[in-house]
């Protein structure tokens, strides 16, 4: 029983580097497997003692990825990938998938909650400690948050992004597809957890943002809908998930990190601050995307949903620096650094996903 969560200390000096990563790669799959069981497992909180030893198992697997991410100083890309897949499985039990009800059976269960708080108090501090914290807070909110929106709303032409722009092949776009479908159909499902409550001129800024990013209703015109014609396009995967074991988990801690601050109130600030600098800076980026798909002479169809977002999220991010930003910063002065915090963390998550994202296009591109 203990084998799937030993260290292999008797490997170091006789095995290489390859083979202990294939074993750690295993052992982390089993886990994932492990805990995809216990999430099936009808009315799991009392079954624990039943199932105690696969629990014993994953907790062990557990624990060890949780001081290899985020204890180690080098980091360990198997542990975080499994940690943030573990992570983005409880959290997408608070969307409904149109499945069969039966899989949403452990939604309020208190072990899988215990779950996700254990690696989310590890991560999260992790996340932090790369931050200067005291510094934001010493900043003025109001002059830090326009600054930063003009320099983020067009910026400089990084290596990666002329890599984009100038080198990536048909067969890395699709690639990005791939990837990229993971968030582009479920478009703006989390934004959900925060729209309600009292009524005032940022909420309903917030709703508006929300109806853009739904088509207003209109299933024809839901952004995600715009995202499965480029995909239909090449003749791929339109299912929800349906590549997501392409996905980077630097991609993934950037929809749980969504998750978290979506679903926690109490981090309402950071919220608002990180959805601004994802509205100011999203056309940067799909300004590049555009440039390839013309640049490699696609179709319209193959390229429509980037066109859609540079015209919207212009706008959107305009709406979040004046309309709920600013706002924000005067109604809760003492507590307004948290939107600067929300929104540099954003931006260092997100350049962190995007660099993973070309690192893996590369891969792709190089191994066809």
């Amino acid at each position: 029983m203990g084998n799937n969560i030993v260290i292999f200390p008797n490997l170091k000096g006789r095995g290489n580097s390859t083979q202990i990563a294939e074993i750690t790669a295993t052992k982390y799959d089993n886990a994932e497997q492990q805990f995809i069981e216990l999430l099936a497992t009808e009315n799991l909180d009392n079954q624990l003692e039943k199932e105690s030893a696969k629990i014993w198992e994953f907790e062990q697997t557990l624990s060890t990825a949780i001081n290899a991410a985020y204890k180690n100083a080098n980091g360990d890309d198997q542990a975080h990938r499994f940690l943030q897949r573990i992570l983005y499985r409880i959290n997408r039990l608070k969307l409904f998938w149109y499945d069969d009800l039966r899989h949403y059976e452990n939604e309020r269960s208190l072990y899988i909650s215990s779950c996700r708080n254990q690696i989310e108090a590890a991560w999260q501090g992790w996340e932090l400690a790369q931050i200067d914290v005291s510094a934001l807070q010493q900043l003025d909110v109001k002059q830090a948050l326009i600054e930063r929106a003009s320099v983020d709303v067009d910026p400089t032409l990084s290596q990666d992004s002329r890599y984009i722009r100038e080198e990536i092949s048909e067969v890395g776009y699709r690639h990005l597809l791939a990837i990229g479908s993971f968030d582009g159909l479920v478009e703006g499902s989390r934004m959900t957890s925060i729209l309600g409550g009292a009524a005032n001129e940022v909420q309903c800024t917030l709703v508006r943002v929300f109806l853009e990013e739904y088509g207003n209703g209109r299933l024809s015109r839901k952004h995600s809908t715009f995202f499965a014609q480029m995909l239909t396009e090449f003749g791929m995967n339109t299912e929800p998930e349906g590549y997501f074991d392409l996905v980077p988990w630097e991609v993934l801690a950037c929809d749980n990190h969504n998750f978290l601050t979506t679903e926690r109130k109490r981090y309402f600030l950071r919220y608002s601050g990180a959805l601004t600098y994802f509205e100011v800076a999203g056309p940067a980026a799909y300004r590049n995307y555009l440039a390839a798909a013309q640049r490699l002479g696609l179709s319209e169809a193959a390229m429509g949903y980037w066109e859609l977002h540079i015209r919207e999220d212009e706008r959107h991010g305009r709406w979040m620096l004046d309309d709920v930003a600013l706002p924000l910063a005067e109604k809760y002065p003492n507590d307004a650094w948290e939107l600067v915090l929300g929104y540099d963390q954003e931006k260092l998550m997100g350049d962190r996903a995007a660099k993973a994202v070309v690192r893996s296009i590369r891969e792709v591109e190089q191994a066809t």
